[in-house]
């Protein structure tokens, strides 16, 4: 029934959208070259559509497939799946087989597929990741209600003085009280971008995403900083569950409009006046669940289509007193951003830091070229800093601005750790 059901859908695919996959390994964030990927429709698995082999930088070309029309992801219609589903088959040498079922391809938009290949010495079983429908689409238990604001002083526990950005969140992949469900730990970012991807769809007006993510951050940085299931006796930061947190998905896709988002996001969070802890900002769909006082997702993409700002949408839903709030620190990161963008011309310990860190990134990323850490910014380092750029999925401008800053830490920080947390 399923595959007879998956052929009527692919008639509708009209539209294309692309997909980029990177293979790296478990162990470091060391890409996997000549990894063969093949891509299928979900459901025919013998029906291949693509088989290409991965680059230097463990990367697939970015590939076009179809899709269903635009519009399907414009309403919350339910008959039409507004998203196409495809198998990503990894094979490398070295590594066991990773197989992901329901890759979601939306028309016009880039899907990144992240694919983290174990080596044989460490597992000789294949990894299968099959990934669930969007929220929006598929039926999920709603969220139980909380109060936004956590009494600080009923436990006695000590909790955080200030709003830090984790470097990881440990999520728990079922319902607070499964123990049997595993944790992961996630970074932080891979975390929302992930929750988004899940949640939203990618087609939607940029403030609408922008909203919902500040949302979906502000909610997780309220359990990170009320250590809100430590508290409890758990040993997590955050459960899987759409009745109490968000929806996660071990090993899904996520896509370039909401990864571009949260990498110029990421420290923010909601507050209220005189609160210091970030705002616990429920949701639901606004249709099959109508929820007062809260943000609707639906109703927040009619608000993006009427050209409302992001904090006009969570201030329509919340209320005025609503604010977006930043961060006091970062976790794990080698050293916090300059606050001016570092171009040709710029010069000092920011400068050669930065460059120190590109080059131990091009000892494993080889298309990016070797500079001079001399801390000068001259049109070797913008040809290195443009190449990194390309590599991670980042505007190619040459400038080191806030998410290009962030992002070399982070995989300065991966290719330096002997063995990543997962």
């Amino acid at each position: 029934m399923r595959n007879s059901h998956l052929r009527a859908a692919q008639v509708n695919h009209v539209d294309n959208g692309t997909i980029k996959i990177q293979v790296t390994s478990s162990v470091g964030l060391i890409p996997v070259q000549d990894a063969k990927v093949t891509i299928s429709y979900t459901g025919e698995p013998g029906s291949t559509l693509e088989q290409v082999s991965t680059n230097a930088e463990g990367q697939s070309e970015t590939l076009t497939l179809a899709a269903p029309p635009l519009e399907y992801s414009m309403e919350p219609e339910q008959m039409n799946q507004p998203y196409a589903e495809y198998t990503v088959q990894v094979e490398a040498e070295g590594y066991r087989p990773v197989s992901i079922e329901g890759v979601d391809v939306f028309s016009g938009e880039l899907s990144l597929q992240n694919v983290r290949m174990e080596p044989l010495e460490v597992s000789e079983e294949g990894k299968n990741i099959v990934i669930p429908a969007n929220t929006l689409f598929g039926n999920f238990p709603p969220k139980i209600a909380e109060a936004e604001i956590k009494p600080m002083d009923e436990s006695g526990e000590i909790v955080l003085s200030r709003v830090v950005v984790p470097e990881y969140v440990i999520v728990h992949d079922g319902t607070p009280g499964d123990s049997t469900a595993d944790d992961y730990y996630v970074r932080y970012k891979d975390y929302i971008k992930n929750v988004a991807s899940s949640e939203i769809y990618a087609t939607w007006p940029d403030s609408t995403i922008r909203a919902n993510i500040l949302a979906i951050m502000s909610f997780t940085m309220n359990r990170v900083y009320t250590e809100w299931y430590r508290n409890k006796g758990y040993d997590f930061t955050i459960t899987s569950s759409t009745a109490y947190d968000h929806k996660w998905v071990y090993g899904r896709n996520y896509f370039s409009s909401i990864s571009r988002v949260v990498d110029e996001m990421f420290t923010n969070f909601l507050s209220r006046p005189n609160v210091r802890q970030p705002i616990l900002t429920q949701y639901c769909d606004g249709q099959r669940v109508t929820c007062p006082n809260w943000m609707s997702q639906w109703g927040s993409k009619y608000l993006g289509d009427q050209n409302y700002s992001a904090i006009q949408i969570l201030r329509y839903y919340y209320g005025s007193n609503m604010y977006i709030n930043e961060a006091e620190e970062i976790s794990g990161i080698p050293a916090s951003w300059p606050r001016e963008n570092l171009a040709v011309g710029s010069s000092g310990d920011k400068v050669r830091q930065m460059q120190e860190q590109l080059n131990r990134i091009a000892q494993v990323y080889t298309s990016i070229p070797r500079i001079t850490a001399d801390g000068s910014f001259g049109p070797a380092t913008e040809r290195a800093v443009r190449q990194f750029q390309s590599v991670f999925g980042l505007p190619q401008t040459g400038v080191v601005d806030y998410p290009t800053w962030y992002k070399i830490s982070e995989i300065y920080v991966g290719v330096t750790r002997i063995a990543e947390l997962v």
